[in-house]
């Protein structure tokens, strides 16, 4: 489609921005629908994000924008309003803006792990997970499987006072949830989902021990968030072992509808 003045725009920040799936999902989306709009990726450096949200206020043809890393917390901070999971999460994902230059985020990270999950035959209820990374996007995977019922989970990171924290907030507001942060210890898990940024470089190590994923049961399912390689090192592996995988940019995919949504431009006029 072409770009004209009378284009709505959505946008995605973070830095790099080439492996991002987003801007292609929606403006096929759109393509689709036949709607005047466009979604535009931009590079943006860290020490920008604040003149970036100045901006934005006053954007008009723009409704709303994607973030991705490195940027989730920081435009959290910056922003009017969030949602209570937001809230919790202490980041977003996704920010709306509405008629009068206010800007509004959600975290739906989560959400979309939660549903590529289920379309790979993953059911989180009264199941164990090992999750490696406790930055944004782990922490909305980990407060996404404990509201869908998840029994048991562990947290690695390699900040591990970030792990621990985290493991606490989840355990007070999740009372049925076992919850514990710390080495990853050799024991059986029903999913394994790594989401730090290991993997996106050639000469990454693997995030876990390869014992992790030998104690898994044939059904297991590993998921990685990072979205290029399309097959992490991690997901070879596993999928060498007889493991369900899944991949990136299903994640992404998967939570086309509710950043759409969040934004107001899917399911909905946003609102003017």
């Amino acid at each position: 489609m072409m770009i004209g003045s009378s284009t709505r725009l959505v946008a995605m920040i973070g830095t790099p921005i080439k492996q991002v799936k987003s801007p292609v999902n929606f403006n096929t989306y759109f393509a689709t629908t036949g709607e005047d709009r466009a979604m535009i990726p931009i590079d943006l450096r860290s020490e920008q994000v604040e003149d970036f949200i100045k901006l934005v206020g006053g954007w008009e043809n723009l409704d709303g924008f994607v973030v991705t890393i490195p940027h989730k917390t920081a435009v959290a901070r910056l922003i009017h309003e969030l949602t209570p999971r937001a809230q919790f999460l202490e980041a977003i994902n996704v920010v709306r803006r509405h008629a009068d230059g206010r800007l509004s985020g959600d975290m739906t990270d989560g959400e979309g792990f939660i549903q590529a999950a289920k379309d790979n035959g993953f059911v989180a209820c009264g199941k164990s997970a090992l999750l490696v990374g406790a930055g944004a996007a782990g922490r909305a995977i980990a407060h996404a499987l404990a509201e869908a019922g998840l029994s048991e989970l562990f947290i690695s990171d390699i900040n591990e006072a970030q792990a621990a924290t985290l493991a606490a907030r989840l355990a007070d507001l999740f009372p049925n949830l076992t919850v514990k942060a710390g080495s990853i210890p050799q024991k059986t898990f029903d999913l394994l989902v790594n989401a730090s940024p290991c993997g996106m470089g050639v000469a990454d190590p693997l995030p876990v021990p390869e014992s992790a994923m030998s104690l898994m049961a044939p059904g297991g399912l590993v998921a990685d968030v990072v979205t290029s390689p399309e097959q992490t090192p991690l997901l070879k592996l596993a999928a060498q072992r007889g493991l369900k995988i899944q991949l990136g940019h299903e994640m992404a995919k998967a939570q086309l509808l509710a950043l759409g949504r969040a934004m107001g431009v899917i399911g909905g006029e946003p609102t003017r």
